[in-house]
């Protein structure tokens, strides 16, 4: 009888395993500064929601038929979704391959980029996912009604933030040094973050401004968060969202290359 050979399995593009590798790694990591990670995270937004809410809703009560604290506590969930996908990917992804060298131990086991690059996001999205929802729940201690909608809530914050927590890996993997993000916070992120239609409408700026508001990925998740709250949900949200998972998609490919550059000799 002759020996039957064994045949080596075959691994797929995206192995299931190493995925779940990466993400109970991050989850394990995570409880040991989860309070720290939180407080940031959901913290500065409060502030804005309360200060711009109070602040601004002495002097204009109402905006687009909202009261304005809710119009402000709707809007900044995509402030909190930024402030903990963005940022978090960009110092984190840093300094985990430039001094910590834990993407060099990961790659040695049976883990390449894209599964890496896919895992981090996943994870940094799903932290956003939750982060999003602590100034909706705030605004709702000061009248903002709660609604069956708001479910969807997460979801959008998830899908905002798994595109933004790639922004910043692909950020991390082209810079040179972790002073270059003063760049890109001061030129990119916060003009987007101005005309997100997260304080004010967007129908009462300059045309060039709204122009570049209705491109930005963060305006489509204040407006879909903002829908949802109010109970407005329409057919153009579904163009948002489509909108949302172009972003994602296209900057998760340019994280990917942008890591592969960095850690692949």
């Amino acid at each position: 009888m002759s020996a039957v050979t064994a045949r080596p399995e075959r691994l797929h593009r995206f192995e299931r395993s190493a995925l779940a590798g990466v993400l109970v790694r991050e989850v394990v990591n995570f409880s040991s500064y989860w309070r720290s990670a939180t407080f940031s995270s959901t913290v500065e937004p409060t502030i804005y929601l309360l200060a711009f809410g109070f602040g601004f809703g002495s002097l204009v009560a109402k905006v687009g038929g909202y009261d304005y604290v809710q119009f402000v506590g709707t809007g900044t969930v995509a402030t909190a979704v930024l402030f903990s996908s963005a940022f978090p990917a960009m110092f984190g992804t840093f300094v985990k391959y430039q001094f910590q060298r834990t993407y060099d131990a990961i790659l040695a086991a049976p883990v390449d980029t894209e599964e890496l690059v896919t895992a981090e996001a996943l994870w940094i999205a799903t932290r956003a996912g939750v982060y999003g929802c602590v100034p909706m729940i705030v605004a709702m201690f000061f009248g903002l009604d709660p609604r069956w909608e708001m479910l969807v809530v997460p979801l959008v914050g998830w899908l905002a933030g798994f595109g933004w927590g790639c922004f910043g890996i692909m950020v991390a993997g082209f810079a040179k040094s972790i002073e270059n993000f003063s760049y890109i916070v001061s030129a990119v992120l916060t003009p987007l973050f101005l005309v997100a239609g997260t304080f004010f409408p967007l129908d009462r700026l300059p045309r060039w401004a709204q122009v570049l508001g209705e491109v930005n990925p963060l305006h489509h998740c204040v407006q879909l968060v903002r829908d949802s709250a109010f109970g407005v949900l329409g057919w153009v949200d579904l163009l948002r969202v489509g909108a949302l998972i172009v972003f994602g998609l296209a900057i998760w490919r340019l994280a990917i290359f942008a890591m592969q550059r960095k850690l692949i000799d």
